[in-house]
C-alpha cells in the first residue's frame, strides 16, 4: 500500500467525503487487482468471514499496491496481535469487530499506534522491507493508519458517545445485520434495529465523526447517505459474481428458448 494513498484515505474518511468499497471474500490475488480497474475508493479484505489466513492477506494486500488500490482488512478480532498484523502486511487500516465500550474501542486505537502500544518493527512491508527510517516508519504508519470500529451489539450502541470518543478512533462502522441479530428483531425490515442505527448514525454525526455501512445493492444507500452515512461498503466479490453469473445465464435461457 503506498503510504500516501493511505493518508490520502484516511483524510478523506475523517473529513466525511462520500466513499464506496467493496467487500473482498474470495482469498486471492487476482479479484482485488481486478477491481483495482472499477473505480473504487477502497476495499475491505473480509478476515473475519471468509477465508484469509496471514498470509492470504498479505497477497491480497500485495495485489492492492500493484493495482492502486486502498485496502482495509476487516480482521477476525481485536486482539494486539492480529491488528498489527494486518497494519505491518500493509493495509491501510484495519475494521475491528466488536467494539462494545468506549475502554474496548480506546484500547484498539493504541494497539494500532506507535503511539500507543502497537509492536514496532520497520522490517514488513509498511516499513518498505527495512528501508524506511525507524522513526519516519514511527510518524508515517501513525498519520496513516485508519482505525474503525465495527458497532453491532446493543452494548455498542448504548456507549456510542463513548466509543466515538476513544482517542485515536476514526470512525465506526455499523454492523446492521448483527445489530438486528443482537436484538432478536424479527419484525419487517427489521424496524426495532432500524431505529437503533438511526441513533447510533446521528450521534456520529453529531460528533462530526465518520460512518460507514454495507449496502447490498446501491439503491440500499440512498435512505443512509440523508442520514449522514459517508463510507458505503456495497455488496461483494461474491455477491456480484453470483449476480453476473445468473444474468449471463438467464440472457442465455431466453435466447435458447426463442431459438429454432
Amino acid at each position: 500500500m503506498s503510504l500516501q494513498r493511505a493518508i490520502d484515505f484516511r483524510t478523506r474518511f475523517r473529513r466525511r467525503e462520500v466513499l464506496l468499497g467493496t467487500f473482498v471474500k474470495t482469498p486471492s490475488p487476482h479479484v482485488v487487482e481486478l477491481l483495482g480497474d472499477a473505480g473504487l475508493d477502497f476495499v475491505v479484505i473480509d478476515a473475519e468471514h471468509a477465508a484469509f489466513d496471514r498470509g492470504a492477506v498479505d497477497l491480497a494486500l500485495l495485489a492492492a499496491k500493484a493495482a492502486g488500490l486502498t485496502a482495509l482488512v476487516r480482521t477476525a478480532d481485536g486482539r494486539a496481535a492480529t491488528l498489527l498484523a494486518a497494519l505491518d502486511d500493509g493495509a491501510a487500516g484495519v475494521i475491528v469487530p466488536h467494539i462494545d465500550s468506549a475502554g474496548q474501542a480506546a484500547e484498539t486505537a493504541a494497539s494500532c499506534r506507535y503511539g500507543g502500544t502497537r509492536g514496532y518493527s520497520n522490517s514488513p512491508r509498511a516499513g518498505s522491507f527495512g528501508a524506511s527510517p525507524m522513526w519516519r516508519h514511527v510518524d508515517d504508519a501513525d498519520s496513516a493508519a485508519t482505525v474503525i470500529a465495527m458497532i453491532e451489539s446493543q452494548e455498542s450502541a448504548h456507549d456510542i458517545a463513548g466509543i466515538l470518543a476513544a482517542d485515536g478512533l476514526d470512525g465506526v462502522l455499523v454492523g446492521r445485520a448483527d445489530l438486528a441479530v443482537s436484538l432478536r428483531d424479527r419484525t419487517p425490515d427489521t424496524r426495532l434495529a432500524a431505529a437503533l442505527i438511526e441513533r447510533v448514525i446521528a450521534a456520529a454525526v453529531a460528533a462530526g465523526k465518520p460512518v460507514c455501512i454495507f449496502a447490498a445493492n446501491v439503491g440500499e444507500t440512498e435512505g443512509f447517505l440523508r442520514q449522514g452515512v459517508t463510507a458505503f461498503i456495497v455488496s461483494s466479490d461474491q455477491a456480484m459474481l453470483r449476480s453476473a453469473s445468473r444474468e449471463r445465464v438467464s440472457q442465455f435461457r431466453r435466447l435458447a428458448v426463442g431459438s429454432p
